[in-house]
């Protein structure tokens, strides 16, 4: 548990989907199989993230409506989709779609402005509009507008045998009261909570108060609670790399080590024009991992997580790691999982 006593509310974990190129369905199923152990072990959510021209899930719409087949409790969430990349009106429908399979289970979690990379395929979604286009925070609330049902049209209409709606179909009631907004500083921060939406804070933050990660992280936070106008309902969710290695062997504990130990290097520089730090992966027993959360000043200020897994894994790693998560990491911060009844 935190230093003040609170345990651990929500549990849930973060991953990429990567896959091999030359057999992309496997890599689909993996991700796929992963998710229904997680809500097996009882795990609250599982978020996918975005990666275009990439290994790794480039559709979670589509991932996430499979999974919806697949589960029947397991919140399913984004973190994050970078808006610049899509299409409010479209994204709100298939969104909406998702969400009514799901039952009202969908957290769609967004960032703004240019997205990574954007470079490499901006031509093929605006091949004359990029530089029209407006990619900052109205793209948001533009897609938050339709999400909730504002009227697209003046009214209601009838074209011979078709009868059109005024508003995105489906509409699917409380999403609009699910989204989250990924952010890496202070002013976005702000920005969320004065717009109502959670907040999604990751293992990547910008330097705002020296290099110390989790200061830079608590002071993000704080802020946001404290702008926000109804701090009792916001919801803050942490998204730092855990890798507990309780049950794994020998061979793969080793490995671990080896890829926290290769990204060690950046931890605590200030990285780019925007001075981007990234905090420490966390490898260990999870007693281990727990006593350092507890002591990480962004933790202390949260009640749910959504633990980052490793890149490129195997899938035995992946079902380890989550497991242990669940059956050990959790407890150790006070966390019980949610069966299905």
């Amino acid at each position: 548990m935190p230093l003040d006593g609170t345990p651990l509310h929500r549990l849930g974990f973060l991953t990429i989907g990567s896959f091999d190129p030359a057999r992309p369905a496997q890599g689909h199923e993996e991700t796929l199989r992963v998710i229904e152990r997680a809500e097996a072990l009882g795990f609250d959510s599982a978020w996918l993230r975005h990666r275009h021209l990439q290994h790794g899930i480039s559709s979670p719409v589509a991932v996430m409506a499979a999974a919806s087949q697949r589960t029947s409790r397991i919140d399913l969430g984004t973190a994050v989709t970078p808006l610049g990349a899509e299409n409010p009106f479209r994204l709100a429908e298939d969104l909406g779609t998702v969400d009514v399979l799901l039952g009202g289970r969908l957290n769609p979690g967004f960032s703004v402005g240019t997205p990574m990379h954007f470079d490499l395929y901006q031509g093929a979604i605006y091949p004359d509009t990029a530089e029209q286009e407006d990619l900052g925070n109205d793209r948001l609330l533009r897609f938050r507008d339709l999400v909730r049902g504002d009227p697209v049209t003046a009214a209601v209409e009838r074209r011979g045998i078709e009868e059109f709606a005024q508003s995105v179909q489906p509409h699917s009631a409380g999403l609009v009261d699910r989204i989250w907004y990924g952010t890496g500083s202070t002013r976005s921060a702000v920005w969320a909570a004065e717009n109502g939406f959670h907040l999604l804070t990751s293992s990547v933050t910008r330097s705002e108060h020296g290099t110390d990660f989790a200061t830079n992280q608590r002071a993000q936070i704080d802020a946001y609670l404290d702008a926000h106008a109804d701090p009792g309902t916001a919801r803050v969710s942490q998204g730092l790399v855990v890798i507990p290695t309780d049950t794994a062997t020998p061979e793969q504990e080793a490995r671990y080590r080896a890829y926290v130990e290769a990204r060690s290097g950046r931890v605590g520089v200030p990285m780019g024009p925007a001075g981007m730090l990234f905090a420490a992966d966390l490898v260990g027993t999870s007693a281990e991992i727990a006593d350092r959360l507890r002591a990480d000043s962004g933790y202390q200020a949260v009640t749910e997580v959504a633990f980052a897994l490793p890149f490129s894994f195997e899938p035995a790693d992946y079902a380890q790691i989550i497991t242990d998560m669940a059956e050990r990491l959790g407890p150790e911060l006070g966390w019980a999982p949610q069966r299905a009844v």
